[in-house]
């Protein structure tokens, strides 16, 4: 069985994701497919990257994700196929990966060269699928691709520290259905700079000074009912690791949430300062 996933930003109007599946099925011996998402922002490569580092790890080994998100190949952009973790990404060079991984060395990374082998008005799904056929049937990433080193680096998923340790800088990478806000600090990132001191989280002009281990983890809870904190502003690290801006109980279409009631958009900057 072939379990592949998919990441666009195609949406769910048009019939892209429909005929992507189409190509998949027509191709492929029963694959399993499953959809990660469909609605990351448009051309949001940061975005993309972070949908699949929060969900790539429930999926078993040998697993192809198919990432169509900013996916034309282009003279400064090349198709690549990544084999990380036992677990197979294709997409084009162009951050999502380098985002993925950080610093650690995958397994193998090509350059994909079977375009001149495909029809000439093949899309970059056409490629994606061609490559995502030829892995399940046990084929090499050296027989579709040339084998490369680097990859493309955004470093908006690492935040600033600064050198005497007094704050991290991050910024707002990811704004999820519920109107929470996700930065790019992580919760190891954190503990190592934090060296459990005091701190203070801002953003806006507006401050937060404790982070939750859960939505509902309030003090005061045996006094007062937990409808009384309905709409209060809270920082946590999410199930991924990630410091999270959030309202508890928040509801973008009727009480409004942490991105619409504190202003918060994509690529805001978050502070967390320490105290001496």
């Amino acid at each position: 069985m072939s379990i592949i996933t998919l990441t666009t930003d195609f949406g769910l109007k048009d019939h892209f994701v429909g005929a992507l599946k189409g190509k998949l099925i027509s191709t492929i011996e029963n694959p399993t497919i499953v959809d990660i998402s469909h609605d990351i922002d448009l051309f949001n490569t940061l975005e993309a990257s972070y949908c699949i580092a929060a969900s790539y790890n429930n999926f078993p080994k040998g697993t192809i994700h198919i990432i169509g998100v900013d996916s034309e190949k282009t003279q400064n952009t090349q198709h690549i196929a990544m084999q990380w973790e036992d677990q197979y990404f294709i997409c084009a060079d162009n951050g999502i990966l380098s985002s993925l991984i950080q610093k650690k060395i995958p397994q193998k990374v090509v350059a994909i060269t079977i375009h001149d082998r495909l029809q000439e008005e093949a899309t970059p799904m056409n490629v994606f699928v061609a490559v995502a056929s030829h892995i399940t049937r046990g084929g090499l990433l050296n027989v579709i691709g040339k084998e490369i080193n680097e990859l493309k680096v955004v470093n908006e998923l690492t935040p600033i520290v600064s050198n005497d340790a007094s704050f991290i800088k991050g910024s707002i990478i990811y704004i999820d259905q519920f109107g929470n806000c996700v930065t790019n600090i992580s919760k190891k990132i954190f503990e190592e700079v934090a060296i459990k001191r005091p701190y203070t989280i801002s953003f806006h002009n507006k401050k937060l000074e404790r982070i939750h281990r859960y939505y509902s983890d309030f003090k005061n809870i045996d006094k007062y009912s937990l409808k009384t904190f309905e709409g209060n502003a809270l920082a946590l690290f999410n199930e991924n690791g990630y410091l999270e801006i959030a309202i508890y109980k928040s509801n973008p279409k009727t009480v409004g949430s942490a991105s619409t009631l504190l202003g918060l958009k994509f690529r805001d900057v978050v502070t967390i300062t320490f105290n001496e």
